[in-house]
């Protein structure tokens, strides 16, 4: 028998980013490098795992943003032109490197998983989303929904329909796209408010997860810390993040990703190759950009790019197998550990944004298919759950009422509300009161039921925690400032037009194509 659970969980998200009336938008290539270096290497890795009887059990949330763009024929379309440069570079570059030993086998090794992207892309006719559906239809995933479009919960509380509204409509789009209704939620940013299961109990959600503090300072304190759900007083269970193996995997010290034989990301061809050599691969006017065809290794976190040694891919995936070896010993220790202490079996939650595994950390994927086929074949320990079977096993557990937190910096709100961001709450929040202004009507057309329907996705779409997010990081701030202006501008527009009954039906049919997330919204889910 064995003595606790390990629950992985990967959070894959991006916020919406589709621009129809654009032949070249950089922040497009988020999709697409996510596509190329996360989401089509994990796909791999659960097929090769299935293929070889490794029974592996991971939870996943693909968010309602994610699964739009990753459906959407206009961005499947971009990404098999992205694809198809990326072909285009590496035949030159396997060619132009001929005569240079260790740079022609990388480039022959990028070749080669070009090749699988490409297949794995082809096989799957451009659908991943059913792709992924695939392993939970196996039970191997248990796939989970988000906030509608990520939306920063906490900041919001003071409008419970707005807070219904992002998790009404992320569970109808579940529905929609996974012909059931979702059982799990993946909160934003890991952000609790107390109240706010409630609102997941009505729209039947069983459980979520909290950052490790979330709990520990639960109400009563939990008797089992964060190695245990617990279920608050409307039935929802609440699962805390472990910090220990969360620390292993993410801490800029000590975590995995930075050892000196794994690839360094920021150093990419893009920026290294001769100008005119290069310049059909970046941006159309010409500015430089990352290509994703990196030479070299981490080498020494100290030194600079100009100072990276050569990478090597079969080092890299020993180290990556090293690395699986001692995250599993160390769970085993601790799970050995908490069993003796808590006289049960324990549950370590480990969650993870999703892009860490092959866009941040090129190795990611082989260290988690090397964990697998550890977990499942070197031990006895331990074994891999998701959530929802776990709480189908463990039907009782202590009540108690969480604590306000999240999963960013300081573990609260101050991430999302500073000085760099704090002036986008008061025009959102005005927007919320307009918006349910607007769901008291009765519309007299049908153009009127389209403008309505439009302005509930324009106030999903600014209410991206993506852009705080972005605005405080400093990186694409312009591009995030830009996103929250604009979808305010068209929301307040088009609460104008309805309210004078001028509605511009050519500007709308404009809106309607830029912004066509959610197809099914209802703007009456803001009543």
């Amino acid at each position: 028998m064995a003595l606790g659970y390990l629950a992985l969980v990967l959070h894959a998200h991006l916020p919406f980013v589709r621009h129809p009336e654009s032949d070249y938008v950089l922040e497009e290539e988020w999709l697409y490098e996510a596509i190329t270096e996360t989401y089509i290497p994990l796909l791999r890795v659960f097929r090769d795992l299935k293929k070889d009887g490794v029974e592996f059990k991971i939870t996943m949330s693909l968010t309602p943003t994610l699964v739009s763009m990753l459906k959407d024929e206009l961005l499947q379309h971009r990404y098999d032109q992205y694809l198809q440069k990326l072909e285009q570079l590496i035949l030159k570059e396997v060619i132009s490197n001929q005569n240079n030993g260790h740079l022609k086998y990388l480039a022959e090794y990028y070749e080669q998983e070009f090749a699988q992207i490409r297949q794995i892309w082809d096989e799957s006719e451009r659908d991943l989303v059913s792709a992924f559906k695939t392993f939970q239809d196996s039970n191997n995933l248990d796939i989970v929904t988000c906030g509608a479009t990520h939306g920063y919960l906490p900041l919001m509380k003071m409008y419970p329909n707005a807070v219904k509204a992002q998790i009404e409509v992320a569970c109808d789009h579940y529905h929609d796209n996974f012909g059931q209704f979702p059982k799990g939620i993946w909160l934003p940013e890991c952000a609790y408010y107390q109240g706010l299961e409630d609102i997941l109990a009505s729209a039947g959600l069983r459980y979520f997860i909290t950052d490790g503090h979330g709990l520990i300072h639960g109400n009563p304190v939990p008797r089992f810390g964060t190695y245990a759900p617990i279920f608050t007083p409307r039935g929802v269970a609440v699962f805390g993040r472990d910090s220990e193996s969360s620390q292993q995997v993410w801490s800029s010290e000590i975590g995995y990703p930075g050892d000196p034989v794994y690839r360094e990301f920021y150093k990419d061809l893009g920026w290294e190759a001769d100008y005119e050599y290069i310049k059909p691969y970046i941006m159309p006017n010409g500015q430089r950009k990352n290509v994703g065809i990196k030479y070299y290794k981490i080498t020494d976190r100290t030194c600079s790019l100009s100072e990276k040694g050569l990478y090597d891919p079969y080092w890299a995936k020993e180290k990556a197998a090293e690395h699986a070896g001692n995250f599993l010993f160390n769970r085993i220790q601790q799970v050995k550990h908490l069993a003796g202490v808590m006289g049960r079996e324990p549950i370590v939650v480990s969650p993870y944004d999703a892009e860490l595994y092959g866009h941040w950390w090129y190795e990611g994927p082989q260290f988690l298919d090397f964990l697998c086929r550890k977990i499942w074949f070197d031990q006895e320990t331990i074994v891999m759950t998701t959530l929802g079977e776990y709480l189908q096993n463990h039907p009782t557990q202590q009540v108690a009422t969480p604590a306000q937190s999240s999963w960013g910096y300081k573990g609260y709100h101050e991430f999302w509300l500073n000085e760099s961001n704090s002036w986008i709450y008061p025009h959102l929040h005005k927007a919320i009161e307009k918006m349910t202004e607007l769901a008291q009507r009765n519309p007299e057309s049908e153009l009127e039921l389209r403008a309505l329907n439009q302005a509930g996705r324009e106030l999903l779409l600014a209410q991206s925690s993506d852009w705080a997010f972005i605005m405080h990081t400093g990186t694409m701030v312009d591009y995030a400032v830009k996103r929250t202006k604009n979808h305010l501008l068209r929301f307040n527009r088009l609460y104008e037009e309805i309210k004078n009954g001028d509605i511009n039906g050519d500007w709308l049919l404009k809106l309607e194509i830029m912004d066509d997330i959610f197809p099914d919204f209802d703007y009456q889910v803001y009543r």
